[in-house]
């Protein structure tokens, strides 16, 4: 038997498919897996904020739709990249355990966040992390950075900035443990919705396959995830706007901690909702309308209106 998988070609989904292929392989031997590697749109656009290039999917949509023509049997994403709604014939039926969801900050001269200079400049090209960073430090300049994991490092070294703002989970992924980091709380930065875990992207009517990464299905990270897309999908949020969520499993409680932002991080709505594993999707919808209730919509209605 061959299962094919589809990802993108980047330094970190290629790491993170291996981790995926070497567990299947010690379980299932005998089953020929081939690796197939697809470029995305937010792959080829790499000198513009992911912001201004609009719509959803931007690093999913062509390996979906290599998944629905039957070209590939998996679709192996980072699950922060996957928006809330999928194709009606497609579902997130794998998602393993998490890694860790913190953002991080790599300076030059290893300087933590509350002594860099001034002024100082920080490469990001995510929302929702410059409106958290100003929302602590109103005086750093957010310059836009994109491209791969291993090119923002290179460009820390490079480019006239001072720090770069990046997930936990990607670095450790991709081996750089040599690097000086300052792990971010979560009361600093709360992280994007997803970050950290995978999603293994099916078709519905493809059992067989559901069947054999069964074993790769972690409960806690599942149930946790599904109230944070629930959130983010009753935000009907995405890279255009700054919206953060994280939730986690404990003692049988989901504790799911959201907030909306605006762009210059001067405003930020902040709450949190805590309930039952078996209502999750109605955790993460119960907390965005609570925040939408406060001023959160206002904010929304504001930023999709530009």
């Amino acid at each position: 038997m061959a299962i094919r998988i589809g990802t993108r070609a980047s330094q970190l989904a290629l790491a993170q498919t291996k981790w995926v292929i070497d567990r299947l392989s010690a379980k299932y031997p005998d089953i020929e897996v081939d690796l197939i590697k697809i470029r995305t749109k937010g792959d080829r656009i790499i000198d513009k904020p992911l912001s201004t290039i609009g719509g959803k999917g931007l690093f999913v949509k062509e390996i979906e739709e290599a998944l629905k023509r039957g070209e590939i049997d998996v679709a192996m994403h980072s699950l922060k990249d996957v928006p809330a709604e999928l194709p009606d014939n497609l579902y997130i039926g794998i998602i393993p355990e998490r890694e860790d969801p913190h953002d991080v900050m790599i300076s030059k001269d290893n300087i933590p966040l509350k002594d860099l200079p001034e002024g100082s400049c920080i490469g990001t090209s995510s929302l929702r992390r410059s409106a958290q960073l100003l929302h602590y430090r109103s005086d750093l300049k957010i310059v836009p950075l994109r491209g791969n994991l291993d090119t923002r490092l290179k460009k820390l070294d490079t480019a006239n900035i001072q720090a770069i703002v990046v997930a936990a989970a990607g670095l450790k992924r991709i081996g750089f443990k040599e690097r000086t980091v300052q792990p971010f709380s979560f009361d600093l930065m709360l992280p994007a919705i997803g970050q950290g875990a995978l999603g293994l992207e099916l078709r519905r009517d493809d059992q067989e396959t559901r069947d054999i990464f069964t074993f790769l299905d972690h409960y806690p990270t599942r149930v946790a995830v599904e109230a944070e897309r629930s959130f983010m999908m009753e935000l009907k949020g995405g890279c255009q706007v700054p919206v953060a969520g994280f939730a986690r499993l404990k003692d049988n409680s989901i504790n799911l901690d959201g907030l909306v932002a605006d762009l210059d991080g001067s405003t930020i709505f902040r709450d949190v909702v805590i309930g039952p594993p078996e209502k999750a999707s109605e955790l993460g919808a119960t907390l965005a309308q609570r925040l939408l209730d406060v001023g959160a919509k206002k904010i929304l209605d504001d930023i999709y209106g530009q």
